[in-house]
């Protein structure tokens, strides 16, 4: 991934998710997973203690995601598109709705990190073929992208800063 300045474009959203995910994965589940060490631990014999390896696995994974959110959040531009004047561009963060030339079907996307995409939430990435086509273009625009299945015309009929 290809930032610009090595930072991460977030939605104020995304960010606040993995500040929450963050304050779990340490107060909660770290406290949690040191309790079962200890717990295991008890049990004697640690090179064969399932338990105990289990719990040093488990600390392991948290451990890990606690230090890829705190980076991810230290690099972050987080991008709250409420407080931009809605100038009909796409940019990140905003909902787009596109009609499909060739099949008439319409669909809303939201543009946001990577972190947040979910195509099946309609939120995708800002580094998404879709998304790249979109950005900088208005209402009314038509837009080739390039997909898998080959070229396809959308146009664009409205675009919101929510």
């Amino acid at each position: 991934m290809t930032t610009i300045m090595n930072k991460i474009p977030m939605t104020l959203r995304g960010a606040e998710k993995l500040r929450e995910e963050l304050v779990y994965l340490k107060s909660i589940r770290r406290p949690q997973i040191i309790a079962d060490i200890a717990d295991a631990r008890e049990h004697g014999d640690l090179k064969e203690n399932a338990e105990y390896l289990s719990a040093r696995e488990q600390q392991g994974f948290c451990e890990g995601r606690i230090q890829e959110i705190e980076a991810k959040l230290s690099k972050a531009n987080v991008i709250d598109v409420t407080k931009l004047t809605n100038n009909g561009r796409v940019i990140f963060g905003c909902t787009v709705r596109i009609k499909n030339s060739n099949t008439r079907d319409i669909q809303t996307y939201s543009i946001v990190g990577d972190d947040e995409a979910n195509f099946k939430q309609n939120r995708i990435s800002i580094y998404s073929p879709i998304a790249r086509g979109l950005i900088d273009k208005e209402k009314g625009d038509i837009v080739v992208i390039k997909t898998p299945g080959g070229e396809v015309r959308f146009e664009i009929l409205e675009v919101k800063y929510i």
